[in-house]
C-alpha cells in the first residue's frame, strides 16, 4: 500500500470492541492493511502493537512508526502524522475499540487529511454504537449519538429529560455513554428519571463471549437483574 510515485492515503483500521480473535469479528482486509502499512497514528502504543501482532504475527515489529495520538498530544503535532503519506507511504489510524474517527481522537486526523488532499480509506470493522442500534429494535432511521453524559448528578438528570424531549419530539433514539464503573449507577438514574413507558436499551460488551442486550420500558428494567460494573456498555432510549 505504498508508492513513491504518488501520495499515500489515510486508513481507518477499526479493532476489535474487546479480547475477542480478530478475525473472527474484522474481514480479511483488516489484515491484509497492516500487513501492508508501517506508519499507525494510535492511543496507545503498547495495546497497538499486541493488536497489529494478533493480526499478522509475522510482521516486523522494529519496522513499526507509531505516533500517540491522545489527551496529552500537542495538537501542533498532529499534522506531522502525515507527513509518510507525502513521501508516497500509507498511514493507519488504529483506535482502541472498534472505528477510528467515531466516538475517537482520530478524526482529528481524518480533517487534516481532507485539508492537505489526501485520501481516506474507511475500512469495515465494528462499531458499538451501530450494533447497539441494530439490536435495539429502536428507530435506527433517526438517531443521535450524544457521547457521554454530565458528570454532575443534577446536571446528568437534567441532561436525560433533555434527551428523552427531544427523542419524543423529533422520535429520534437517543444514544449515550457512561464511564464503565459507572454504569450501574446511570441505569438506575435512568429507570427513576425517564417516565415509566420510555423504552431504554442496554448493549454491554458487544461481539464478546459475555454480550448483553436488552429493551425494555424505563419502569420495567427494575424487574431486569444485571451487572453492569466496568463492561462496555451502550445506552439507548426512545420515547
Amino acid at each position: 500500500m505504498a508508492s513513491k510515485t504518488s501520495k499515500g492515503k489515510l486508513y481507518l483500521i477499526p479493532s476489535t470492541l474487546g479480547d475477542s480473535p480478530p478475525l473472527e469479528v474484522l474481514p480479511i482486509s483488516i489484515k491484509r492493511a497492516i500487513e501492508s502499512i508501517d506508519y499507525y497514528v494510535v492511543e496507545n502504543e503498547k495495546t497497538a502493537r499486541h493488536f497489529i501482532k494478533k493480526i499478522s504475527p509475522r510482521k516486523s515489529q522494529p519496522s513499526l512508526q507509531l505516533f500517540a495520538l491522545n489527551k496529552f498530544t500537542d495538537a501542533s503535532e498532529i499534522p506531522s502524522f502525515l507527513d509518510p503519506c507525502f513521501n508516497g507511504f500509507d498511514v493507519g489510524i488504529l483506535s482502541e475499540a472498534g472505528c477510528p474517527g467515531v466516538a475517537d481522537p482520530g478524526a482529528a486526523v481524518v480533517k487534516i487529511a481532507h485539508e492537505k488532499q489526501i485520501q481516506v480509506v474507511p475500512l469495515v470493522g465494528p462499531s458499538s454504537i451501530l450494533l447497539a442500534l441494530m439490536a435495539s429494535g429502536l428507530n435506527g432511521q433517526n438517531f443521535a449519538f450524544n457521547g457521554y453524559l454530565p458528570i454532575d448528578s443534577s446536571e446528568r438528570k437534567k441532561e436525560i429529560k433533555r434527551l428523552e424531549k427531544r427523542s419524543r419530539e423529533e422520535r429520534q433514539s437517543q444514544i449515550f455513554i457512561e464511564t464503565p464503573y459507572r454504569n450501574n449507577k446511570l441505569l438506575e438514574e435512568l429507570q427513576r428519571t425517564l417516565a415509566g413507558n420510555t423504552l431504554v436499551c442496554v448493549a454491554s460488551d458487544i461481539t464478546l463471549t459475555s454480550e448483553f442486550i436488552h429493551t425494555e420500558t424505563a419502569a420495567s428494567w427494575k424487574n431486569v437483574v444485571v451487572d453492569l460494573h466496568k463492561r462496555p456498555t451502550i445506552f439507548i432510549i426512545q420515547a
